[in-house]
């Protein structure tokens, strides 16, 4: 089913990974921020944009490439269940 990308209103961000690289990965979170895209995925968002973004930490003498993915996902109008205090996080 096509879809016009004038057709969007409203267009949120999800956060797929590790975006702070003064915390530790934490399994559970990129499950819940997974379930959370999925979920607005599946009430008839849109994927419109991605941004593919890395940071490198540097751990003694070796280095790690840590990666999160950022899903731009566009809704005909803002949906009942989204709340902006959860946009914020």
């Amino acid at each position: 089913m096509a879809f016009s990308i004038a057709e969007l209103k409203y267009v949120r961000r999800y956060i797929v990974g590790n975006e702070k690289p003064d915390q530790m990965p934490n399994e559970e979170k990129f499950r819940l921020q997974q379930e959370e895209l999925n979920t607005a995925l599946s009430r008839g968002g849109r994927i419109v944009g991605q941004e593919k973004n890395f940071y490198v930490l540097n751990l003694g003498e070796h280095q790690a490439a840590l990666q999160y993915i950022v899903y731009h996902v566009g809704f005909e109008r803002k949906p009942y269940w989204i709340h902006e205090e959860s946009a914020a996080k």
